[in-house]
C-alpha cells in the first residue's frame, strides 16, 4: 500500500492546510469541517496529516489506544499488572474512517460474537471509536451522515466517553478524537447540531491560477508514476511540517492570550451575535495555536483575525439581505474594531 500523498505537496488551498494543523496542534479546538467542490484535495489532505503527525506511545494489542501510564478498566490488556501487560510500543496517530452505511455496532461496538459462541464468554468487541481515541475521526460525505450516527458522534465528542449499554453489557471507555469532515455543500446541509460541534470550518474551491494547476498535475502525475520515489522527495519538507507542529505542542500551554485581545474578541462576537459561548473558547484556542506554530507564546491580534473566519463563519446566523457572504461581515466587524481601538 503506497504511503499517503505528502502534505508539505499539497498545492495551495493554504486555509484548509492551517485549520488542520492548528486542529494537531490544539485537539480542544473541536475538529474541521471542510467543505467545496469535488477535486480540491480534501481527503488528501486529512490523509497526508496523519502521516505527518508525531507516533503516540500505548501497550502491544491494544484496541482502546491506552496510554501506557493510564490504562482503562474496559481494556483487559492494558489493565493487567507486573508481567502481565505487554510491552509498550509507538504507533501512528490513529487515522479511522467512518464510513457512511456504518452500523451502530461498527461505531461504538458491541457483544464479540466469536467469544460468545466458542468460550461462552460475554465480552466486548471495540468499535471505531476506540480506534479512534487519541487520534482523529474522519467522516467523508458528512452532510450525508445518517441522523442516528450524528447523535452517537456528538454524544462521544462532547464528553470523550463512549457508553455501551445493550445485550447485556456495560462499557465505558475513553473516545477522545478530533473529528475531521469532509463533503460537498451542493449535496446537502450539516444539521446544526453537528455544524456547531466542528471548532474550524474552511471552504475550499477549484483552484483557477494557471500556474498552480499546472503544478498540482505534475505533483499527482509523479506520485502516481512513482509514490515512493515522490514521498522520498518531500520527506524533508514534511519532516520540517512535522517539527513544527510538535514544537507547537510543547509551547501551547505557555501561549497568554493578553486581556486587550480577550476583550476584543469578545466584542467581535458579540457584534456579530454569535450564539454561546462556544465562538469565543474556540476563537481564543485557535488563537493560542496559531502563535504556537510561529513559535510564540502571545496571541496577537493578527493571530485573531487570521483564525476568525474558520471558527465563526459557520457560527452566523444568515442573513437573507447581505449577499456578500459570511466572511465579508466577519472582516466589517474586525474593521470596526481596527477602527474603535486602532491597530494592535
Amino acid at each position: 500500500m503506497p504511503m499517503p500523498f505528502p502534505f508539505a505537496a499539497i498545492v495551495g488551498q493554504e486555509d484548509m492546510k492551517k485549520a488542520l494543523l492548528l486542529a494537531a496542534v490544539e485537539p480542544m479546538l473541536g475538529g474541521v469541517l471542510v467543505m467545496g467542490d469535488r477535486g480540491t484535495g480534501k481527503s488528501t489532505a486529512v490523509r497526508a496529516l496523519a502521516e505527518l503527525l508525531p507516533k503516540i506511545e500505548t501497550r502491544a494489542g491494544c484496541r482502546y489506544n491506552c496510554p501506557p501510564g493510564d490504562p482503562q478498566p474496559a481494556c483487559a490488556r492494558c489493565s493487567g499488572t507486573g508481567a502481565e501487560r505487554p510491552a509498550i510500543i509507538k504507533i501512528r496517530t490513529p487515522m479511522v474512517d467512518l464510513p457512511l452505511g456504518a452500523t451502530e455496532d461498527r461505531v461504538c461496538g458491541s457483544l464479540d460474537i466469536e467469544k460468545a459462541l466458542v468460550a461462552g464468554e460475554r465480552a466486548f468487541e471495540p468499535g471505531l471509536l476506540a480506534a479512534a481515541n487519541r487520534g482523529f475521526l474522519y467522516i467523508d460525505e458528512v452532510n450525508l451522515l445518517e441522523d442516528h450516527l450524528v447523535d452517537l458522534l456528538l454524544d462521544a465528542a462532547a464528553s470523550g466517553v463512549n457508553v455501551v449499554e445493550r445485550e447485556g453489557l456495560s462499557i465505558r471507555h475513553a473516545a477522545r478524537f478530533v473529528l475531521v469532515g469532509s463533503g460537498n455543500p451542493e449535496e446537502g446541509d450539516l444539521r446544526p447540531q453537528l455544524l456547531d460541534r466542528f471548532g474550524l470550518s474552511v471552504e475550499v474551491r477549484t483552484i483557477m491560477d494557471l500556474k498552480q494547476r499546472i503544478e498540482v498535475i505534475r505533483r499527482r502525475d509523479a506520485y502516481e508514476t512513482d509514490p515512493d520515489a515522490f514521498v522520498t522527495l518531500w520527506a524533508k519538507r514534511d519532516t520540517a511540517v512535522r517539527s513544527r507542529v510538535v514544537a507547537a505542542r510543547k509551547i501551547l500551554k505557555q501561549v497568554e492570550v493578553p486581556d486587550a485581545i480577550l476583550f476584543r474578541l469578545s466584542q467581535l462576537c458579540m457584534r456579530l451575535g454569535i450564539d454561546g459561548m462556544r465562538g469565543e473558547l474556540t476563537l481564543m484556542r485557535a488563537g493560542r495555536a496559531s502563535a504556537a506554530l510561529d513559535g510564540r507564546v502571545t496571541v496577537s491580534w493578527t493571530d485573531i483575525g487570521e483564525v476568525a473566519p474558520m471558527v465563526l463563519c459557520h457560527r452566523l446566523r444568515r442573513d437573507p439581505m447581505d449577499e456578500a457572504g459570511t466572511a465579508p461581515r466577519i472582516e466589517r466587524a474586525m474593521a470596526a474594531l481596527d477602527v474603535g481601538h486602532g491597530h494592535a
